[in-house]
């Protein structure tokens, strides 16, 4: 199954060159075509390459011809060209067959093509973080990528947290016990968007960020404490953002130090907090953000969300 990946530089420069080449080396040693942007490995200041750089990375990436473009990595830097990506270039690409993958920063490119075209993309791996790394890349994460390669791709699925249970029913209080809870319901074709809370946050207020009602809101993020995460949740909430979604999962949330002042809040006390808020089910637990265990998820295609028990489902079927 030997599939032509394309990989560019939208975000930050590449500082791990290492990191870079192992990367390509496995996509190759899995079978398939791998093509460089002639800007992949660019930098001035933090960025890959100045802005006008970015952006025709970008248009390359989308006259490849690739069956997937594939970010090197994330970082910073894609909100400020926003405006000058050509949203119908991308929108064609992707209606003739490529695939835009990737995380973090990307989430800011993702909503704009979602909010300016309704074109599906994928929320995934990057090159140096999830195929570059020295030890082996997860299993799953390599498998739900061959299965966006083959097309076969039809869900997937994940176990809920035990405290996490109660956040997907309004009709228990947080400590019931297992036996207790009967969480089990379905939401069925509402449109799966998100990533980033970071950049999700960001695009508030801008042509950028969708207007999806009903939907299933995904979340990730890294590096952020509890209290900026409730903070730009907040950011959401007043905006009206989170009022419209019929469900919100949590990913991961990683990479942040808990001190002592905290006096016992942590990021459970943000879900507690969030669910009070709001109509919509709350998830937690999702294999998705900056882990290494990391599901696929198309951003902005019609899904049906699953919960029986403590298993959960986000389905898709065969439409992409």
């Amino acid at each position: 199954m030997k599939k032509h990946i394309y990989i560019y530089s939208p975000s930050s420069a590449v500082r791990d060159k290492a990191s870079f080449k192992r990367g390509i080396k496995r996509l190759q040693a899995m079978g398939h075509e791998v093509e460089i942007d002639s800007a992949a490995l660019d930098g001035h200041q933090r960025f890959a390459g100045d802005d006008d750089t970015r952006l025709a990375a970008i248009h390359r990436a989308a006259a490849s011809g690739a069956d997937v473009a594939l970010i090197s990595r994330g970082g910073y830097g894609l909100t400020r060209i926003l405006p000058g990506i050509n949203y119908k270039a991308v929108a064609k690409a992707i209606g003739k067959g490529t695939q835009f993958v990737g995380l973090s920063d990307f989430t800011a490119f993702q909503s704009a093509v979602l909010a300016k075209t309704g074109a599906v993309t994928w929320a995934g791996p990057a090159l140096g973080e999830d195929f570059g790394i020295e030890a082996e890349p997860d299993d799953i994460m390599q498998a739900c990528f061959e299965d966006l390669l083959s097309g076969q791709g039809e869900g997937t699925g994940w176990q809920l947290p035990k405290t996490g249970l109660a956040f997907a029913t309004d009709s228990i209080a947080a400590g019931d016990r297992q036996s207790d809870v009967k969480a089990d319901f379905s939401i069925k074709n509402a449109t799966l968007w998100g990533g980033n809370l970071s950049m999700l946050s960001s695009l508030v207020g801008t042509p950028y960020l969708p207007a999806i009602k009903g939907g299933i809101l995904f979340l990730e993020d890294v590096s952020e404490h509890p209290y900026r995460l409730e903070r730009m949740l907040t950011q959401l909430l007043h905006a009206g953002v989170l009022a419209q979604q019929k469900a919100i999962i949590f990913g991961q949330f990683t990479n942040y130090k808990l001190v002592p002042h905290d006096k016992g809040f942590k990021l459970p006390t943000v879900v507690a907090w969030l669910q009070k808020q709001v109509k919509a089910r709350v998830l937690t637990g999702l294999p998705f953000g900056h882990v290494p265990t990391k599901v696929l998820l198309p951003v902005g295609a019609k899904t049906t969300l699953a919960v029986e028990g403590r298993d959960a489902f986000v389905l898709w079927g065969h439409e992409h």
